[in-house]
């Protein structure tokens, strides 16, 4: 429950502290090179999310020269709803898959920030169930849309305080950055203001992609 409210706090700390950005305008063409998408943290505001989503999608649109980007903002509450996490899943899978057979050339980047990060796990087969904000398994991506996943991008991951990560087939795709005493995703944690650090890591997240497209 304390680290819930935490959450809670912290979103309100961004919002009231990080709005004035400004914010990349998320594309949607129809099949673009790559699509970014990208799963925002606990009412995180902005068009893909201001700590993470929008400032890693500016730096990959720096990064990433020749091939064309579109974005697509995960549809899903974000809220501390027991449901929220599983919504945002199911809608995850459903736009890449969609995608995929709309856009068979297209290929992937997974971006989530602390609740969206459980949002990422659970369609890469990797349960968020008992994490803070998480939720269970309700839809992974099928085997035949995981080639196209080129990276996938996590920033304050919930399943790391339970001994968690990405394993198996997704794991050499994937940057999994944790800040030092953020308690959403570190054990023992207690600097909150840590997770609201990650907008610095734009373009470490960003060039770790770009060396995989």
């Amino acid at each position: 429950m304390r680290i819930r409210w935490c959450l809670a706090a912290l979103s309100l700390v961004a919002g009231a502290g990080l709005t004035s950005l400004t914010a990349p305008t998320a594309t949607a063409a129809a099949c673009a090179d790559l699509d970014v998408v990208a799963a925002r943290g606990t009412f995180e505001p902005g068009t893909l999310g201001t700590i993470v989503g929008d400032p890693v999608y500016a730096a990959l649109q720096r990064k990433i020269t020749g091939k064309s980007l579109s974005s697509h903002r995960v549809d899903y509450p974000a809220d501390l709803s027991l449901t929220s996490a599983a919504r945002g899943n199911a809608e995850l899978v459903d736009h890449v898959t969609s995608q995929s057979d709309a856009c068979p050339d297209q290929r992937f980047i997974l971006v989530g920030y602390s609740q969206g990060a459980n949002v990422v796990d659970n369609s890469l087969g990797i349960s968020s169930e008992g994490a803070v904000v998480g939720s269970r398994i309700v839809a992974t991506l099928p085997a035949a849309v995981e080639p196209k996943v080129a990276a996938v991008l996590l920033f304050g991951n919930p399943i790391r305080a339970i001994g968690r990560s990405v394993t198996g087939i997704y794991q050499s795709r994937t940057l999994d950055l944790c800040a030092t005493g953020d308690p959403v995703c570190e054990k023992g944690g207690t600097d909150t203001l840590a997770h609201l650090g990650y907008t610095t890591d734009a373009d470490q997240a960003a060039t770790f992609a770009a060396g995989r497209v």
